[in-house]
């Protein structure tokens, strides 16, 4: 019988120098042809919803809004439902007080609005002499230009205040038609009087317990955030466009009541809203003032109640209910903005808050989670 030498026999320079062999084995891929595949696929089905969005605004627009608007509004219809009102009449109540609200806010605004639109030839030339005081850095400003040897053409170009053909085009696109607005209303009564019987239709296309179960919670959570967000963010707004409309009676500028409405209008776009007021109060002090500096009194407070209202009481306040990060909005902001107009930056928030609903409830329990520390 034939007895191999084990390791232990073999000299030590043996055991030692013997070399391993290659291995074989092939590492699989870093991405995996699947991977890309369905990559891919995810993003032409992404880029062609877009398109059909954009396309079809007209349509798609008012009944998104209807149904976002809707669930923000459907506790206030069942708290009228609670109280023995039915549940179609509760839709029309809510919707009636909603339109009132809005009919009123346009009033306010829309008066001192037509006012100025029929002076605007006018507003221009006194806007136009008020900015005189910007000749100097005008002219210092040419003559850098002319000794670092650029054109002359700005140069010789006098000042002139840009045309007002514009107004026509941004009213048109500010402004939803007729078609649009009742479209929106119509669905949005709808939508509150049967949105217990959608809710429940919804939840019984599921056939399991466990997602049947998920799909209440996910409707449950979406709409008490939607409640909560608009509620909180309505009184906000309100208490901005208040405060808007006594610094602007402070400091003697024309039509408060309008501005202060405008502010807490403004104020559901998030960023673009504080800024396009800020330059609105800035026009508007400049014109109304002798100098420009006692015309910048009232911009300048308004940036002061923005800053406290944006890093401070918003923060706090919806801060407790949804973490909403910065970035986050600003994209869902731009984004939205740009498919739909400003209704879309005003749904951009909310739609975002239903995106990490969504995200927060259909994420695997066992999903891969950072490390802490």
């Amino acid at each position: 019988m034939r007895v191999l030498p084990n390791e232990h026999s073999l000299p030590r320079e043996a055991a030692t120098s013997t070399p391993l062999p290659d291995s074989k084995t092939e590492l699989p891929p870093v991405i995996r042809r699947a991977e890309v595949v369905a990559f891919a696929l995810v993003a032409l089905l992404v880029i062609a919803v877009v398109a059909v969005l954009y396309a079809a605004k007209a349509f798609f627009l008012p009944i998104v809004a209807a149904f976002v608007v809707g669930t923000m509004l459907s506790p206030a219809a069942g708290f009228l439902e609670r109280h023995r009102i039915p549940r179609a009449v509760s839709a029309v109540l809510v919707v009636s007080a909603l339109g009132a609200g809005i009919a009123f806010i346009v009033g306010l605004i829309s008066a001192p609005l037509m006012q100025w639109s029929t002076r605007l030839p006018e507003l221009g030339t006194l806007l136009r002499d008020k900015l005189h005081v910007f000749d100097r850095p005008l002219a210092m400003w040419r003559d850098l230009q002319d000794m670092v040897g650029g054109s002359d053409a700005f140069a010789a170009a006098p000042f002139q205040m840009p045309k007002f053909e514009w107004v026509q085009p941004t009213v048109e696109f500010l402004s939803p038609t007729f078609t649009e607005f009742l479209l929106f209303f119509a669905t949005l009564v709808l939508f509150i009087a049967s949105w217990r019987d959608l809710r429940r239709a919804l939840i019984m296309t599921f056939t399991g317990h466990d997602q049947r179960l998920r799909a209440l919670r996910i409707l449950n959570a979406i709409e008490e955030h939607l409640g909560g967000y608009l509620l909180t963010v309505t009184m906000i707004n309100l208490g901005v466009g208040a405060a808007t409309g006594i610094i602007c009676a402070v400091t003697g500028m024309p039509n408060p009541a309008g501005l202060g409405a405008l502010a807490a209008t403004l104020n559901f776009l998030p960023i673009i809203g504080p800024v396009a007021m800020f330059v609105i109060l800035t026009v508007v002090g400049v014109i109304a003032f002798s100098t420009i500096g006692a015309g910048l009194i009232a911009p300048l407070a308004f940036v002061g109640l923005a800053f406290v209202e944006g890093h401070f009481v918003t923060p706090t306040i919806i801060g407790r209910r949804l973490e909403l990060n910065a970035l986050a909005v600003f994209v869902a902001l731009a984004f939205w903005t740009w498919l739909w107009g400003p209704m879309g930056g005003f749904l951009s928030s909310p739609l975002l808050i239903v995106a990490l609903i969504l995200r927060d409830h259909l994420r695997p329990p066992d999903s891969p989670q950072l490390p802490s520390g």
